[in-house]
């Protein structure tokens, strides 16, 4: 896809892994998932941190397999030839304390079905053997619920381009928190942060965006930390919702806006018709956006330009190219 890395070795963004999508032999048979996308694409982006749960409750390689039996709101993880093996709360243990350990972290990709790291639709049997419900491994509620900031997904999901996008631009979103307001705690840095992703909140939750521009607004009378943790918590919920066509033509609109004194009728009315070819799915995204930044380049204010919108994430991962 790509010859040279995308992000110098430095600059990777710290991200979680089920260590059998590496190719680690963890799992219960003695076999891997070894994710050829997570290894030759996003290994250039992310500096993954491989964690088996299951082994590090004490379960060898091989082993018996686990499942989720019982209460589907409150299953537990036993051995399906050994009842009497239970290890719940051990691996949620793991899950509570991994995000303890690595507040760093900016994403976390699962491995799917997993009654330990599967995010959801994992099967829960009744004792009987019989399947019941469907809900979430043990170790990955846990995880979520001690770190609900941090954006995760499933591999499998990785292969749809809209699951994808969001994902991997959520990973961004939060990096550059951590880098522009963590680092140096302020006032300034949260309203330059929210300045600049406005567009960016505006294609996920217009409601976000507006809820977040009227906290931000009274946010200077709150002591900073409880005022930063409010508006991050608001930002990466409001992210999680997946942007549609119908957003994204909005924000381009936005942005169009911008241009509309700089550039003469004919460039204004080019700039519409391939909105309205994105608006019709006859172009992908990248079409637009491409055309819309090489005016930008020229005419755009310092303001416009430096939206996240128009580069959440590097170009050379081509996810627009598909959305």
């Amino acid at each position: 896809m790509h010859e040279s890395p995308i992000l110098a070795e430095v600059d990777r963004i710290p991200v979680g892994i089920s260590a059998c999508l590496l190719g680690e032999k963890v799992r219960y048979n003695g076999g891997h998932k070894r994710s050829s996308y997570c290894l030759e694409v996003l290994a250039d982006c992310f500096d993954f941190k491989p964690f088996c749960p299951e082994l590090a409750v004490g379960l060898g390689v091989p082993r018996e397999a686990i499942r989720l039996v019982g209460d589907p709101a409150a299953p537990r993880a036993l051995g399906t030839q050994h009842p009497d093996l239970d290890v719940t709360d051990a691996l949620a243990e793991k899950g509570r304390d991994l995000a303890s350990r690595m507040p760093d972290l900016c994403g976390y990709i699962l491995i799917k079905g997993s009654p330990s790291c599967g995010m959801e639709r994992v099967k829960i049997y009744h004792e009987n053997g019989i399947p019941n419900a469907a809900g979430r491994g043990i170790f990955a509620a846990a995880l979520m619920a001690a770190n609900p900031l941090l954006p995760v997904e499933e591999e499998g999901r990785l292969h749809d381009p809209v699951l994808r996008e969001n994902f991997i631009t959520r990973v961004f979103a939060l990096n550059r928190w951590k880098t522009e307001v963590e680092a140096d705690p302020g006032y300034h840095a949260l309203l330059q942060y929210h300045s600049r992703s406005k567009y960016l909140l505006m294609a996920h939750s217009y409601e976000g965006y507006r809820q977040l521009g009227r906290y931000l607004a009274e946010a200077h009378s709150l002591p900073l930390q409880e005022a930063m943790d409010t508006y991050i918590a608001g930002f990466m919920a409001h992210m999680a919702q997946r942007a549609s066509r119908k957003s994204h033509v909005n924000v381009l609109m936005h942005i169009l806006g911008y241009l509309k004194k700089s550039i003469d009728s004919d460039c204004k009315q080019e700039l519409l018709d391939v909105i309205e070819r994105y608006r019709r799915a006859e172009v992908h995204l990248v079409v637009p956006l491409t055309l819309i930044k090489h005016y930008l380049k020229r005419y755009g204010s310092d303001y416009i330009q430096q939206q996240s919108y128009l580069d959440p994430h590097p170009y050379q991962l081509g996810l627009r190219n598909f959305i």
